[in-house]
Formats: C-alpha cells, structure tokens, sequence
C-alpha cells in the first residue's frame, strides 16, 4: 500500500515539476498591443485639435494648441503630431498617447502647412510672410535651418524616398523642390494659380497640385521636375490626398462644397461627392478605404466610402475645421 501510495505522490509531483518548468521556460504570451487609427483636426477658430476615432467615427478628445491652428501631420511611427498655429508663429507638439501638447516650437511667421520626413526625424513648416520653410529637428524639436522659397508658400509634401520636399508658392504660381540633405532649392516649376496644396504618389513619381483660382490641378513628372498634365476640376480646389495604392487623387472644392476624385492614370475626374460646407483638407486611411475631409463652415468632417464614393458619416468637431492627419497610434509599454 505504501509503494502504491509512493508511486502516486511521485507521479503527482513529477507533473507539477514538469508544469512549473513549462511556465518557467515558456511563460504565457501577453495579450497582443492594440492599436487606434486616429484622425486629427484642426480647429482655426476654436484653438484646438479634435481627434477622432475611426472605429465609431467619434469625437474622444480636443486638445488646445495655439492660436488659428490650421495645419497638422502625425510622424510615421504615430507618436507626435505637429501643428503649425497660424496667428501665434508656433508649431504645437501632441502626444498622442496622452493628447497633450508637450512642446512648442517658435517658427518664422504665419505658418501654414507641415510635412513629415518617412524616418519622422523632420518636419518642414511653410511660414507665408517670411517665404521660407522652418525645418524642425523631432529629436530636440528646435528650428534647425530655414529656406527661402517662392512668395507665400502654403502647402508642403515630401516623397517617400525622404529626398524632396514639394511645396506650393500661392502668389508666385510656382513650386519648389527642395533637397532635404542639402535643405536648399533645387528647381522651381511653374503650376497653375494660385497653388494651395500638394500631394505626392506613394511610388514618389508624380507631385499633385490644386490651384485654386484656376479650378485646375497641375501633375509634376518629379524625375524631370515638369508639369505633363493639367486636370480641369470643380471651383476653389485646396486640399488634396492620394490612396495608398496610388490610382486615386481625392480634391476638396470649396465653393460648390464637393469633392473631385481623379483616377490617376488617365488623369481625369471620375467622380464628384458632396460633401459639408467649404471643404478645406483631405486625408486617407492607410488601408485607402475611407477619406475624412474637414468642412470649414458647419464645423463637421465628412467621412467618404472610398469604394463607393459617398459619405457614411458626418462628424460634428469644433469650430472652422481645417487641416487633417490621420495616424496608427499604439499604447506606450
């Protein structure tokens, strides 16, 4: 009886040894990181910056920034937002694990547009009296050089490479091409009038730019740096963004309150959304299913099904919605 009591005791602690070593060799797996695709607006009027969530499409927070806020990107690993304010010469830096503003940066004056290089150590900030671009260290977040560019430079787009940046001069009717290694400006090209904004293919080929005063939108061959194609759109085009397969362009016209979509190999609209009341930026998921774009005039977003080219949902923000960024933002460990 003894043996077979002794046998079982063995068997029995044989096992929890056996358990404990598994658990201690191979401890179980932490549940996965969860992440929220975001969208950031800017609110002119209000001084703020609302951020949306796009699994409900609902407001989760607003953030005050400085004063007129209008421009905004979010860095490529989805930690930072830059927003440039556009009365006060600053640039509001968000974090967006805590949507708090943890620094700002004095930047030349007037600032409108901001883009972010792909490795997310730069951003470029357009400042309209001064005709130059502040180029932002992220690391230190201090204004490291300044360009001169065209005359009241707005919108600003960098390719994927990190190489260029491409940025709209309103009242030259021209852009420049800017080397970021060199952070000096290697070719003008003359677009259409009056260039508000710019939006680059994900392949880096092709510069996209409204004009908005000549309702057109210029294409830039960016190897030869020309324009090889001009596309006749609705009234007031601003804002301007391209899917991340590259076959669609979505253009905000703000006068008739729509949206032009362009397929981008023939260069011609295919399609024209209403939209809210003065639509001013524009900005696409990273899967390319939806577009958010900001209406100036009754303070909404509209949310566009980008398969079938019609707005799902109506996003009440702040007052005078402007600029849009939309990024992947993952907890901190």
């Amino acid at each position: 009886m003894k043996k077979k009591l002794k046998k079982i005791l063995k068997k029995k602690l044989k096992k929890k040894v056996k358990k404990i070593r598994k658990h201690l060799c191979c401890p179980p797996k932490p549940p996965p990181i969860v992440c929220d695709v975001l969208t950031y607006v800017t609110n002119a009027e209000d001084n703020t910056v609302s951020v949306i969530d796009t699994a409900n499409d609902t407001v989760i927070a607003t953030i005050p920034v400085g004063a007129f806020p209008v421009g905004i990107a979010i860095t490529p690993d989805g930690t930072r937002a830059y927003v440039t304010n556009f009365v006060d010469n600053t640039v509001s830096v968000i974090d967006t694990a805590s949507n708090t503003v943890i620094a700002t940066i004095p930047v030349g004056a007037f600032p409108f547009g901001v883009a972010i290089t792909p490795d997310g150590t730069r951003a470029y900030v357009t400042n309209q009296t001064d005709n130059t671009v502040s180029v932002i260290d992220t690391a230190t977040n201090t204004v490291i050089t300044t360009i001169p560019v065209g005359t009241v430079p707005f919108g600003v787009a960098i390719t994927p490479n990190g190489t260029r940046a491409y940025v709209a001069n309103i009242l030259s009717n021209t852009v420049s091409v800017i080397n970021t290694a060199a952070n000096t400006v290697i070719a003008t090209i003359t677009v259409g009038f009056s260039p508000f904004e710019v939006a680059i293919t994900p392949d880096g080929t092709r510069a996209y730019v409204t004009n908005q005063n000549d309702n057109t939108v210029s294409v830039i061959d960016t190897a030869t740096n020309t324009v090889i194609a001009t596309i006749p759109v609705r009234p007031g085009p601003r804002g301007i963004a391209i899917t991340p397969d590259g076959t669609r362009a979505y253009v905000t016209n703000a006068e008739p309150d729509l949206v032009s979509v362009i397929d981008t190999a023939s260069n011609t609209v295919i399609a024209t959304i209403p939209v809210g009341a003065f639509p001013l930026g524009v900005a696409i998921t990273s899967d390319g299913t939806r577009a958010y774009v900001t209406n100036f005039l009754d303070n909404t977003v509209s949310v566009i099904d980008t398969a079938s080219n019609t707005v799902i949902a109506t996003i009440l923000v702040g007052n005078g919605p402007q600029g849009v960024a939309i990024g992947t933002v993952c907890p901190e460990e």
